[in-house]
């Protein structure tokens, strides 16, 4: 039970914020301890993976509530570790309102210190130093690789590093290039490279990203378009590819 107890500490230290899911009931079994939130409306993996991909004025608003999110983990000492699209589930039917659900794979650091040297994380949002360097790495900065990968997946439709071969895949990730579309207006491009920085140190951090100035070009570019009614909108369910496991 220990075990339990230990990955409810981070929930319990960390102060409510409206983007991370607060637990609702905690009921304990002989060998399990069962924990329950409120109702979701799917998670934004499987949602842009119907989507194919959406708009920057769509995407920055659902980014912006991710970047709230770990801005205000990092701020209470938080590292998130494993993060990726499918943490962030949607609580409302429209799917407009996002939270952080698991805080399964968090860390809880230790004085002011971020330096970290578990190796982890979903193979498609691991950043270069953890696959590079046989030491220790900022691990707020390898959040912020993840939250580039995110932001990429949003806006493109894919992962910016891809490969069905994990060896390829890593190999892609440490050379860090990857292709920028044409049709990503100049904001969405220069925060994407101003995330997915091959220098950890050369990355923004969450709270400089919440001030990014695409987030207010995207809202009045989009502002004039007519929104597609989500509420019905229907996410449809996918069959795996042989490399599925690769991308979580």
């Amino acid at each position: 039970m220990s075990h339990y107890q230990e990955k409810m500490r981070t929930h319990s230290i960390l102060p409510a914020h409206r983007n991370i899911a607060q637990i609702k009931d905690i009921i304990l079994g002989d060998q399990k301890a069962y924990v329950f939130f409120d109702k979701d409306f799917g998670d934004m993996h499987t949602f842009v993976k119907g989507c194919r991909k959406l708009s920057e004025e769509r995407a920055s608003r659902l980014f912006y509530q991710v970047v709230s999110a770990i801005a205000h983990c990092h701020q209470a000492g938080i590292v998130l570790g494993d993060l990726k699209l499918r943490k962030f589930v949607f609580s409302d039917e429209k799917r407009t309102h996002l939270r952080l659900e698991s805080l399964e794979d968090a860390h809880v650091l230790e004085g002011d210190s971020d330096s970290m040297s578990e190796k982890h994380g979903c193979p498609a949002y691991v950043s270069p130093e953890i696959l590079s360097r046989s030491g220790s790495y900022s691990g707020k900065c390898a959040d912020m690789w993840s939250l580039g990968v995110m932001l990429y997946t949003l806006l493109v439709g894919r992962y910016p590093f891809h490969d069905a071969d994990p060896g390829a895949l890593f190999s892609k990730i440490r050379r860090g290039h990857y292709c920028l579309p044409e049709s990503l207006s100049p904001g969405a491009r220069c925060l994407l490279r101003s995330l997915l920085r091959r220098d950890p140190e050369e990355r923004l951090t969450a709270a400089e990203v919440l001030v990014h100035p695409w987030f207010r070009d995207a809202h009045e570019a989009g502002g004039a378009e007519q929104e597609t009614n989500v509420a019905d909108q229907t996410v449809p369910t996918f069959s795996p590819e042989p490399d599925e496991l690769l991308f979580c």
